[in-house]
Parts: structure tokens; sequence; C-alpha cells
């Protein structure tokens, strides 16, 4: 039982007749958990364009972990509130990163911050191995709601939103 017999992979075998001693997979063979059949969710593209939708329902659940993995991942270089002022490039990092919300930013559609967050962009490495597509997709919808949150129009706040929020009526 100490010494079974065995063969090094890739090691030469006159057992099978291409002299191989192991198998290949058999054609069509997904390993368990890498069936990437929604391409849309695991891309954020509709065959080579970013998608503006998102795969699924947004909750208040997944913008709350869209937050946490947004602390983690985006805010050190991006800030807490987008604007592209994070610590790393306070500390003297070269180029710094842009801000949530400059136009064309706002207007990008959300497959296509997905693919910066899956492959990076410019200095921005890739998070593909970091961050699970689901989490990014919670990011992407935590991004926008930044986005919104920074833009929305006064005007369309009724008299006690604009109290709770300290803003002058319009007149």
């Amino acid at each position: 039982m100490h010494d079974q017999p065995r063969f090094k992979p890739l090691a030469q075998s006159d057992f099978y007749g291409d002299l191989r001693s192991a198998r290949p997979p058999v054609e069509g063979t997904v390993a368990r958990g890498q069936l990437h059949d929604d391409t849309y969710f695991f891309t954020g593209k509709l065959g080579d364009n970013p998608g503006d939708y998102m795969p699924f329902p947004v909750t208040a659940e997944l913008l709350a972990r869209g937050q946490q993995r947004y602390d983690i991942y985006c805010a050190p270089c991006h800030s807490r509130v987008g604007d592209g002022n994070g610590v790393i490039p306070s500390r003297g990092f070269p180029r710094k990163p842009p801000s949530y919300h400059i136009e064309r930013l706002r207007k990008a559609p959300l497959g296509y911050l997905f693919d910066v967050i899956t492959n990076g962009f410019g200095a921005m490495p890739d998070y593909s191995s970091q961050i699970p597509p689901r989490d990014r997709w919670a990011i992407v919808a935590y991004v926008r709601s930044l986005q919104v949150g920074q833009h929305f129009p006064v005007a369309e706040l009724n008299p006690n939103q604009r109290e709770r929020l300290a803003i002058a009526p319009l007149p």
C-alpha cells in the first residue's frame, strides 16, 4: 500500500495508444462552478458593446454589499464619495483616478463600469481574481447610487425631503 504504482504527470506510457499516461478531458467538459452560460453576467457586454442594465434586481442588501466591497477595493483610490481624492493619490500616486461624477462616467453604461472593474483600465489593475462577479455588479450598483445621489435634481424633491436635507425651498 505504501508503494502504489503511478505515473508522473505527462510521463510516457505504453498503456494507451497515444503513449500518454493521462487522458485529456472529454470535449465540452466544464469544471464545477465554471459554466459561464450567462455571458452578460460575467462580462457586462452584449456582443462587443457594454450593456446598460443590472443582471438581477437591485435591493437594499445588494447596495449595502456594494458599499462594503467599494470601501475595501475602490475607496483607497476613488475616495468614499467617488471623487477620485482617495488616500492613495493624496500620498503621491502619480495618476489621480477619475471622479465618478464627471459627465462621461455618469453617462457610461453599467456594463462599462463592470468591465473596468473586471479588466482594469489605465493605471487601475483588474480585480477579476479578487472580486467575484456578483460583488462586482454590487459595486457597480453602489457607484451608480453615488452618482445619482450627487446629481439628483433638487426640484424633484418634495418640501419634506428638502427640509430634511436643509435645502431652501425653490422659488
